[in-house]
């Protein structure tokens, strides 16, 4: 079943159940990818890895946005925000933890030969390819940034 059969069946079950907060945020996924599959030039049917990337992007703009609203200890409108987050990131996959995340890191480096902020983007790209869907691009900076340092 694909991404957006799933957010439809997902739809309807929030429909049924009168939850407003769900069907928020799952009508924005449904749009973002109608959107995606409409954009001149753009194929019918949108790869797994664009999908992915979509949903990843819904869930950063919530989190954003819910930290702006902290910061302005707006917690009334925050929480809305987290709650959206929380119901589009079941769509995601299983992200991975920051040892295992720190694990390939330092084997890209190693196979690269990376020595310095120098090849910083080198690396980069190849752990952003791999770890696509499963782990957060700040995050991966990070972690990066602090293994050539």
């Amino acid at each position: 079943m694909s991404l957006q059969e799933d957010i439809m069946t997902a739809m309807k079950t929030a429909m049924k159940s009168k939850d407003q907060m769900a069907l928020t945020a799952l009508r924005a996924v449904k749009s973002a990818i109608l959107l995606a599959q409409t954009e001149s030039g753009a194929k019918l049917e949108l790869t797994e890895e664009q999908e992915l990337k979509i949903l990843q992007k819904q869930v950063k703009q919530r989190k954003d946005s819910a930290a702006i609203y902290l910061e302005q200890s707006r917690e009334d409108l925050a929480a809305p925000e987290l709650a959206e987050a929380e119901v589009i990131s079941q769509f995601l996959p299983e992200a991975l933890t920051d040892e295992e995340i720190e694990k390939v890191v330092v084997m890209t480096i190693e196979s690269v030969g990376a020595e310095g902020m120098k090849d910083m983007g080198k690396v980069m790209g190849i752990v952003s390819q791999e770890l696509a869907g499963k782990a957060d691009g700040k995050t991966i900076s990070n972690i990066v940034r602090a293994k050539l340092a």
